[in-house]
């Protein structure tokens, strides 16, 4: 199965709402900042698995502030 590619940019927006919500210095808000500047396969893996990782309720808060 293909993982979906997400879009640097996107990342970089996702960072951005996770710092609002988890902090600047959590894990996953620097994980997806990486990502988001590097864009290498391992950097964006490793951001999904963390992003995936964090409660429902933070990736939610986080989607609905891209969202809107």
């Amino acid at each position: 199965m293909d993982e979906t590619k997400i879009d640097p940019a996107a990342m970089g927006r996702l960072a951005k709402a996770l710092a609002f919500i988890c902090g600047p210095d959590h894990a996953t808000t620097l994980a997806l900042r990486a990502a988001a500047e590097s864009g290498s396969d391992q950097d964006i893996k490793k951001a999904r698995m963390l992003f995936l990782k964090l409660k429902p309720g933070d990736r939610r808060a986080a989607l609905n502030m891209l969202a809107g």
